[in-house]
């Protein structure tokens, strides 16, 4: 007689997620479920870890720990093996604003001018007027006080310099590469992600210390 072996449940969380305030939080959000045999994969998916409030901040933890404990709720006697990161970062989004036209053009004004006066005191700095009379004059050999033709094609090609630099033109990518700025913006994030990720943890354990310090019994 074939005993029937316990299904096996596999769990790859998923580093950052984002969903809607106030919407159910399932397991399906959080990470990508396979189990043997398949038929249980579509029950733990759709399984509620809990519904989201405005009072749960912005940024939630998901541990693995509960996770599997919740798994092992739905399917008892199930063997979970983990893969992957620990824990979710879930990102409560709040309702959808239409976006602001005016605050567009006010961020866009500021970043041009501040972009074009940051130039333009560099080139103050390190008299760069001076060295395109300069050049203009070892190239022509009749020196201009005022290179206007030189300058120009300096301008535009500063222009385009930023562009290839930045390896975008307005939504244009010129290969598939990820611009300096989209690199920074992921390592940036992630030091964010592990900052939360931190204090998180160090809330969770400072709440079990306050609660063994008054003697409470957990179930």
């Amino acid at each position: 007689m074939n005993v029937p072996s316990a299904p096996v449940v596999y769990v790859r969380l998923h580093a950052r997620i984002k969903i809607k305030m106030g919407s159910t939080l399932q397991i399906k959000h959080v990470s990508n479920i396979l189990s043997d045999p398949p038929e249980y994969e579509n029950k733990i998916r759709e399984t509620v870890l809990m519904q989201t409030e405005k009072s749960d901040g912005t940024l939630l933890l998901v541990d693995v720990l509960p996770l599997i404990a919740r798994i092992k709720q739905v399917v008892p006697g199930a063997q979970v093996e983990t893969l992957g990161s620990s824990h979710t970062l879930v990102e409560l989004l709040p309702h959808e604003r239409p976006p602001s036209k005016s605050l567009f053009i006010l961020v866009w004004l500021l970043l041009f001018f501040g972009s074009a006066l940051t130039i333009m005191n560099f080139h103050a700095d390190v008299n760069m007027k001076e060295v395109h009379i300069r050049v203009v004059e070892m190239l022509t050999g009749y020196r201009d006080e005022n290179p206007y033709m030189f300058q120009i094609a300096y301008s535009i090609g500063i222009g385009f310099g930023m562009a290839v630099f930045f390896n975008h033109l307005f939504k244009k990518k010129w290969n598939d590469e990820p611009t300096p700025l989209e690199v920074e913006m992921y390592l940036y994030q992630q030091n964010v992600d592990q900052y939360a990720v931190s204090e998180e943890y160090e809330r969770i354990k400072s709440s079990l210390t306050a609660d063994n310090a008054q003697g409470r019994d957990y179930p």
